[in-house]
Order: structure tokens, then sequence, then C-alpha cells
């Protein structure tokens, strides 16, 4: 994989306003940020795609992550948050470093929107099994 703006984030050859390091997992404000404390959390390791990730660098980020989102409430009053994780431009992923947002919502609207275009569910249970066989 080749640099990203993240991996040259970790790096230190571009700023950001640091939240939380460790050996796996960094953390920073977003520069774009949808609402006050938005967060985005990353991998250390370069993972285009949560697929692609180790194991071991996505515990660091399960661990990592309610830690995060418990000092973004407190540090904003937020009530309310949402967790964002795209994988493919055909998702929306703009950088191809695996990458979490953490987004405060608060009462005056900023933050995430969304619409959600439900379908209803076609032959769940065949689905299902070849999900199944592919873990």
């Amino acid at each position: 994989m080749s640099d990203t703006i993240f991996t040259k984030i970790i790096k230190g050859e571009i700023p950001c306003h640091k939240v939380y390091e460790n050996d796996l997992v960094f953390a920073f404000l977003d520069i774009s940020p949808l609402s006050r404390g938005h967060v985005l959390v990353i991998p250390k390791e370069p993972a285009a795609t949560l697929d692609q990730l180790s194991a071991e660098s996505a515990g660091a980020l399960g661990e990592a992550l309610p830690a995060l989102c418990r000092a973004v409430m407190k540090a904003t009053g937020a009530t309310a948050y949402n967790i964002l994780q795209n994988n493919g431009a055909e998702a929306h992923q703009a950088v191809f470093h695996v990458h979490f947002h953490i987004i405060p919502k608060v009462e005056t609207g900023e933050g995430l929107g969304i619409v959600w275009n439900t379908k209803s569910l076609e032959s769940g249970e065949t689905l299902a099994a070849s999900i199944r066989e592919h873990l």
C-alpha cells in the first residue's frame, strides 16, 4: 500500500491535533469536521480496508474506540454520536487507509446525517448460510 495522508500523519510528516496514540492505534481531530470533536481513529498498520486488517490491529481498534467515544462525549457535551467506517470507493471511502470516524451528535443538529434506504430481505437463510461458509 502506498503512503496515504494518514501514514504521513502517523510518521509526523503532516501535523495533526493528536488525541490518542499507542503502539497500534492513532487518533486525531478531523480537519474537516461534521461537528465539534469529530475524531478519526486509525490503525498504524497500513491496510486499505477493514477486511485486510490484522486481528491484532482490529482488536486494538476495538479496545480504543469505546474509551475515545467516552472522552469525546465528555469533552464536547454530546449525548449521542455516530461511528462511521467506509470500505472501498463505492462505499464512499476517500482515504484508503482503515479509519473510523467518531462524530458527536449535538442538539444543534450538527453531525452525521443519514438517509436509510431499506430493502426487503430476500433469501435470508441462503445468504446467511453462504456467509457462514466463508468464515
